[in-house]
């Protein structure tokens, strides 16, 4: 799982994080929806977009960029983007970025071409291993504090925050701990479902829609380890198909897997 993709998947789902690490009110991120956009001369898709609502025209549009390593070109690269947008969408709108790193050696720095030619803030930088623990935290900031905590205190911060999400009112709950379960498998990646499971007492985890998804792509897995056994007694790809309750072309990619690998 993508650092990018847990961070863009949190930020869908809880977007008043992204106004928190700039320590802005979270009660902004109800001016804003939070999208992915083409743009068509990159041929590029921008994950990380906040865009005013229609009620809030005086709000800026946020372009994110969620970095886990380094990467030199990096402000090159946002700032193409964020112009390359403007120019194909035309908003009448001002505009801000917002780099995440996870720790300050990672960032070679802003270019000086954009310090002088940007206006003073409108590229904003967060160290996330900078962030100060309270006990204020929001539920979206302890994820965000999970993922970039050190292995000894990232146990205690993942018990901690399950217990914050079972807190919470009952209509949200089961969505909160889908995130918190997505942070989890990311940041023990060495256990199993059965371990994270006894680690945290998740007991409400099998009724969540990730751990469906991921039992379902188990049941999968296992299913296609089988197709080689079954070539080798002579099954054909639509005999096989019928006896796993696979459509032909997941067995036939599983089969053209098995013979690149043969080769």
């Amino acid at each position: 799982m993508k650092t990018d993709t847990i961070f863009y998947t949190l930020f869908q789902n809880l977007p008043s994080v992204l106004f928190e690490l700039l320590e802005q009110e979270a009660a902004v991120a109800t001016h804003y929806q939070f999208t992915s956009v083409e743009i068509k001369e990159l041929s590029r898709r921008l994950d990380g977009l906040f865009l005013p609502k229609a009620e809030f025209p005086q709000d800026p549009i946020y372009f994110v960029e969620v970095q886990f390593q380094r990467d030199d070109d990096l402000y090159w690269r946002l700032v193409t983007e964020a112009f390359v947008y403007l120019n194909q969408y035309r908003p009448s709108k001002s505009w801000q970025a917002v780099v995440l790193w996870p720790k300050r050696s990672f960032d070679a720095g802003i270019p000086l071409a954009y310090q002088t030619s940007l206006a003073l803030g409108q590229i904003q930088v967060v160290y996330l291993d900078e962030l100060v623990d309270t006990s204020s935290d929001s539920i979206g900031l302890g994820i965000v504090k999970l993922v970039v905590a050190a292995e000894d205190e990232a146990v205690t911060k993942a018990r901690n925050l399950i217990t914050q999400v079972q807190q919470t009112p009952e209509s949200s709950r089961r969505n909160l701990l889908e995130l918190v379960e997505r942070m989890l498998v990311y940041k023990f990646a060495d256990k199993s479902r059965q371990e994270l499971e006894a680690m945290f007492g998740l007991t409400q985890w099998q009724q969540t829609r990730f751990y469906q998804e991921v039992k379902e792509e188990t049941e999968l897995e296992t299913k296609l380890g089988t197709v080689p056994r079954l070539l080798k007694v002579g099954l054909s790809v639509e005999q096989i198909a019928e006896a796993l309750e696979l459509d032909i072309e997941t067995v036939q990619q599983a089969v053209e897997k098995y013979s690149e690998q043969k080769s």
